[in-house]
């Protein structure tokens, strides 16, 4: 049985750059719609959304509380198949320091993104600390 794959290096790249870095409430909504299904779920690592209007309203958010410099930046290519697919990224200030890295891991529905994951990655100096297997305890 062959399926044709929708493409997930597309669908995840404009979730980034037409949602995540886009500062203009009407195109991100815009975005939102075309990329989304009808009720996406999004999870945080300390929160879930539900709805294209909350993903819209919290990405908005978060460009304004880092200010009119900080962007996401994909690393490499998205990696997927059979409905689920991720891409790594950084974030921070245009020309900058890296303030965060992380990755977007999504359920892909009907070529659109149904369930999103946001990992951020631990701060450098406590992944080092769980690499060497020193837990604290």
């Amino acid at each position: 049985m062959t399926t044709t794959e929708p493409d997930y290096d597309s669908l995840l790249r404009s979730n980034l750059e037409r949602v995540f870095n886009e500062r203009d409430a009407t195109k991100r909504e815009l975005a939102v719609r075309e990329l989304f299904v009808d009720e996406p779920v999004m999870h945080e690592p300390t929160n879930s959304l539900l709805g294209r209007a909350a993903i819209s309203e919290v990405a908005g958010k978060l460009l304004e509380q880092f200010g009119p410099d900080f962007g996401f930046v994909p690393e490499g290519g998205t990696v997927g198949h059979h409905g689920f697919a991720y891409l790594r990224w950084h974030a921070g200030p245009k020309g900058g320091a890296i303030a965060v890295t992380g990755m977007d891991a999504a359920e892909i529905v009907d070529g659109k993104i149904a369930r999103l994951w946001v990992l951020i990655d631990p701060p450098a100096s406590s992944n080092s600390a769980v690499q060497r297997g020193d837990t604290g305890t």
